[in-house]
């Protein structure tokens, strides 16, 4: 496939070419003299070039044009659509959590055929969902997992389980395990690193693992005096920092369930959640700060009628006012129990299948999905970061996320439980504040969502940071683009971006990339360890697994922390009814479209069904449009389509409308879309945006009266029809 043919080749390109898109013409000529050598070893295009000049020859203070016209013009004519951005070097890929695994074990788990970690990577992918048992025993023995008593066997025939039962028998605490100390580290090791927005000349705030340790403790103390039931559900609804993670873990340790709701909620959409999950306490700020704004938190959590509040104050020096009566300041909170023992905590050791969070994920239905964690699925998410991102000790974990969404809880456990450092920011990710964290702290692995991405490129709020201490990225909750995250490569000399594509419902991902294999631009290049996907033909069977083609994603119901019950709904009719038997076994569903192409390389067209994902948060089609078709009198129907922009990157939302009156004008449409959004921020979520609204005489429909958006998401996808927007 010819790529990108409006750039010139590289040998064609001259230095006057160079220096026309900023670079001073002696550095051009320097640059033109150097790229020439390049050429001569190792000819004008492909991998092995592409990987001399982004190593040896661009920097994040070139202007970005260079950078696409040397990505460009070395893949201007490679026959395929995924070309590497990144290729590992045996000399790395050999120090990698895998890749010791596999130098030390590699010909006793893969026999003799066992080359090197790179060569072999693919078959012991394989390897992990054709013998479970050995995998994942050994990932626990790597990850120096505690069990207060071990598994009868690691995965069980369970006619009640689609797939199996996980660690039969099996008892042990998963925040207790975040707080033990791994071979080789101590109790003075970092476990977390912060700074507030505003403070970027201040220097970084350190939290020790025995520091966390003792406040986990004191807060689990304090929890026990409240007179609840083991088990009972405890809401956190608060911006991730440090006093959010030592109340999550303390209320894991001490054998509650964490409920997580995302702080931007609107009172409605709280009030659902704690009443889905039954919450008995919820804990949340006054205030969340944003520059020298106060954003109200606690008197949402009043209007949405929640049970006992322990309530955080924003500013440690401004204390708490105002309190509902029977709701508890911080203060007042950790005053309560024995102080003489406030430090030291027993945890409550649990059966591998007892929940230890309650997360929502939003139903086609409209209704979010209430979906446990158990004791298994920070395992999950824990070994999907040791086996992909390569997180290990030493390492320091950024990712700029809320404990409400999946990628909150994920966080703590794939930084913690690999003996790493989690690295927080009290503030908004997309300024040059945050830019300068990330290179104080030294962060090793950052991850993101393209939207995030978006905002630094646009406005360059990265320039003069050093982020050479990033190993890699991680990308999640939306399509990326190319552009961009060539443009984030080379923020840190072209690292690696992972991408990682899942689900709250399987505890981590299902498709994903790694640091042993060439990574594409925007694509997937393996599933994740201990999975086994399926692409749907046009059938409903699935594809010979070396075909390329494009479908709905089906997933092998053997998943390791995937999620087996739904609090308030049929988990066997979200994920299973319907499918087909392959193998023996009827496979899982998960929604989204993919394709796989003849080199292996997965990229992700969006959600099969009626959900979307805006800003990296899942939100369904009902959800919005129950908002959009209360706003004004004169609509008669709205449909929410999620649509990727042309260039590729993160769904815009585009609301189709039927009105009363269809000979509106286009003022009208404007007016309802800044209705719309308004409406939409104050009663769903701030964050969401309607991109355009556009008129339509009627809706499509099924004979049962469905509405068909995917005929809508198809039609306005076209570049014809997006003009109109």
């Amino acid at each position: 496939m010819a790529r990108s043919m409006a750039y010139q080749a590289l040998d064609k390109i001259s230095s006057e070419e160079i220096s026309a898109v900023g670079i001073p013409s002696e550095e051009a000529e320097r640059f033109h003299v150097a790229l020439g050598d390049i050429i001569k070893k190792h000819g004008a295009s492909g991998p092995s070039t592409w990987r001399e000049i982004s190593s040896r020859m661009l920097t994040p203070e070139q202007p970005f044009a260079l950078h696409q016209m040397m990505y460009n013009g070395c893949y201007r004519t490679y026959a395929s659509s995924t070309p590497p951005a990144w290729i590992p070097n045996l000399d790395d890929a050999v120090l990698t959590n895998i890749g010791r695994l596999l130098e030390k074990r590699g010909k006793e788990i893969l026999g003799s055929g066992y080359k090197d970690p790179i060569s072999s990577f693919s078959e012991f992918q394989k390897f992990s969902v054709s013998d479970p048992e050995a995998y994942w025993s050994m990932i626990f023995e790597e990850m120096e997992i505690k069990f207060s008593t071990k598994a009868s066997c690691i995965l069980c025939e369970d006619a009640s389980y689609p797939g199996g039962k996980w660690l039969c028998g099996a008892f042990l605490n998963s925040a207790s395990n975040c707080l033990n100390v791994k071979n080789g580290g101590s109790l003075d090791d970092v476990a977390l690193v912060w700074r507030d927005e505003g403070c970027d000349d201040m220097p970084l705030n350190f939290m020790t693992l025995k520091e966390l340790k003792a406040q986990v403790c004191h807060v689990a103390n304090a929890l026990d005096t409240l007179g609840l039931e083991k088990g009972s559900a405890i809401a956190i609804d608060m911006p991730m920092n440090p006093i959010a993670v030592i109340i999550y873990l303390a209320i894991v340790l001490a054998g509650y369930v964490v409920v997580s709701i995302a702080d931007s909620f609107a009172p409605a959409e709280i009030s659902t959640r704690l009443s889905i999950s039954k919450t008995k306490a919820i804990f949340t700020q006054d205030y969340i700060l944003r520059g020298e704004k106060e954003l109200p938190l606690y008197s949402r959590v009043v209007d949405a009628k929640s049970p006992l509040a322990i309530v955080v104050p924003a500013r440690a020096t401004k204390p708490v006012k105002g309190l509902r009566h029977g709701d508890l300041s911080w203060d007042d909170f950790l005053g309560q129990g024995d102080t003489a023992i406030k430090d030291e905590y027993t945890a409550v050791e649990q059966p591998a299948e007892a929940f230890t969070n309650i997360l929502f994920s939003s139903g086609t239905t409209g209704d979010p999905k209430a979906i446990p964690w158990t004791h298994a699925t920070p395992l999950k998410a824990a070994a999907d970061a040791w086996s992909h991102m390569d997180i290990r000790k030493g390492d320091v974990v950024c990712w700029p996320t809320n404990l409400g969404w999946m990628m909150g809880p994920w966080l703590v456990y794939a930084s913690l439980l690999n003996g790493a450092s989690i690295a927080l920011f009290n503030g908004s990710p997309l300024g040059h504040g945050f830019a300068k964290f990330i290179q104080d702290a030294k962060v090793t692995m950052l991850g993101l969502v393209p939207s995030i991405v978006r905002a630094w490129k646009n406005t360059n709020c990265t320039a003069g940071f050093d982020w050479s201490n990033i190993r890699c990225f991680s990308s999640s909750g939306e399509a990326s683009s190319i552009d961009e995250y060539l443009w984030l490569m080379g923020r840190a000399k072209y690292k690696p971006v992972i991408e990682y594509c899942g689900g709250t419902e399987i505890g981590g991902g299902f498709v994903t990339g790694s640091m042993l294999q060439p990574q594409a631009l925007a694509a997937f290049s393996t599933p994740a360890m201990g999975c086994h996907l399926y692409i749907l033909g046009s059938d409903g069977k699935p594809l010979a697994e070396d075909a390329a083609g494009i479908g709905e994603l089906a997933l092998d119901p053997t998943i390791f922390g995937a999620s087996t019950t739904l609090l308030n709904a049929n988990h066997y009719d979200v994920y299973f009814k319907d499918m087909p038997i392959w193998n023996g076994k009827q496979l899982r569903r998960h929604g989204d479209e993919f394709e796989r192409n003849k080199e292996r390389y997965y990229r992700a067209h969006g959600r099969a069904d009626d959900t979307m994902n805006l800003g990296g948060i899942k939100v369904s089609s009902v959800e919005l449009e129950r908002v959009f078709n209360a706003v004004n009198g004169d609509v008669v129907e709205t449909a929410a389509i999620g649509v990727p922009p042309s260039g590729g990157g993160p769904e815009q939302l585009v609301v189709a409308v039927v009105l009363k009156d269809q000979t509106q004008e286009k003022e009208t449409l404007e007016k309802l879309k800044l209705e719309f959004n308004s409406a939409l921020q104050k009663k769903l979520n701030p964050l969401f945006k309607v991109s355009s609204v556009i008129g339509v005489p009627a809706l499509p429909r099924t004979a049962s009266n469905k509405v068909m958006r995917r005929i809508l998401r198809n039609e306005f996808s076209q570049p014809n029809k997006r003009a109109k927007f």
